[in-house]
C-alpha cells in the first residue's frame, strides 16, 4: 500500500554534514529521513523556498521537457529500499497510457515538487526503514535528537 507524503523540511545531519530530505505522511504521524546529496538537496529547497534561478536547473529543464511532450507526471513512489539504498519511481502518463521510471528519490522529489505531484511511499518501505524510536518522533527537533544519538555505522540504515 503507498502512504501520501509531503516534504517537511531538510535538514543537516550534525555528525556527517549530508543533507537529509524529510517525508511525512499527511496526518504528521510517520516520518522518513532519506539522506541525499548536497546538489539534489539545494534543487529541493529552491523548490520549497520558491526562489527562481535566472535560468533552469536539471530538474526545472525535465519539468518543462515533459509538459513541452504533453506528459504529465500522476506521482512518485519511494518503491523500495535494498542495500540501504532507497529506490523511486516516476509515473508518467502520456496519451492515456502509464510509464515508470526508475529514480532516485531525491530527484523524484524534486521532480514532484516543480510538477505538484504526489510523493507516495510503499508502507513496506516505511516499516522497513523505521526503527521503534523512529516512529516516535513528530518533528524536527526530536529527529535531530535522534540524529546525534546515532553512531556512524547507523546511517547506512537510512541512506541513499
Amino acid at each position: 500500500m503507498e502512504i501520501e507524503m509531503v516534504v517537511k523540511g531538510l535538514i543537516v545531519d550534525p555528525v556527517n554534514n549530508m543533507p537529509v530530505v524529510i517525508l511525512s505522511n499527511l496526518d504528521g504521524t510517520k516520518i522518513l529521513p532519506i539522506w541525499i546529496g548536497v546538489f539534489e538537496a539545494n534543487a529541493i529547497s529552491l523548490r520549497l523556498e520558491r526562489i527562481e534561478t535566472p535560468r533552469p536547473m536539471t530538474h526545472d529543464l525535465l519539468k518543462n521537457l515533459l509538459h513541452s511532450l504533453d506528459v504529465k507526471v500522476n506521482k512518485v513512489v519511494v518503491c523500495d529500499i535494498k542495500d540501504n539504498t532507497f529506490y523511486a519511481l516516476i509515473y508518467l502518463e502520456k496519451e492515456g497510457k502509464i510509464i515508470k521510471i526508475d529514480s532516485r528519490p531525491s530527484d523524484a522529489i524534486a521532480l514532484a515538487l516543480r510538477v505538484d505531484s504526489p510523493i507516495y511511499v510503499e508502507e513496506s518501505v516505511l516499516t522497513r526503514a523505521h526503527s521503534t524510536e523512529m516512529d516516535l518522533l513528530d518533528d524536527k527537533e526530536k529527529l535531530q535528537k535522534w540524529l546525534e544519538k546515532l553512531k556512524p555505522e547507523d546511517f547506512g540504515k537510512y541512506k541513499m
